[in-house]
């Protein structure tokens, strides 16, 4: 793990990020402490697929009332 003073990162962030995602840890000080800590991301996010999330939204029920409807409903029945 490498140690940069934070005016040292702040000059240098994109060699830093690329550091750090190449696998090398950064760890950023401020008066010699350390304050921040670069290491990369595990594994990248999935895409969402819009086909299948379609799919999904098409196969759930229809509601017989208006989100606002059952909003004031469930608030009115729960009286706490």
């Amino acid at each position: 793990m490498i140690r940069v003073s934070l005016a040292d990162a702040k000059a240098r962030l994109s060699e830093l990020v690329e550091r750090a995602a190449a696998g090398e840890a950064v760890c950023i000080t401020r008066r010699g402490k350390p304050v921040a800590q670069i290491t990369a991301v595990d594994a990248p996010r999935k895409r969402i697929d819009a086909a299948a999330l379609q799919a999904v939204t098409d196969a759930m029920p229809m509601l017989s009332e208006s989100a606002r409807e059952f909003i004031r409903r469930m608030r009115d029945e729960d009286r706490y």
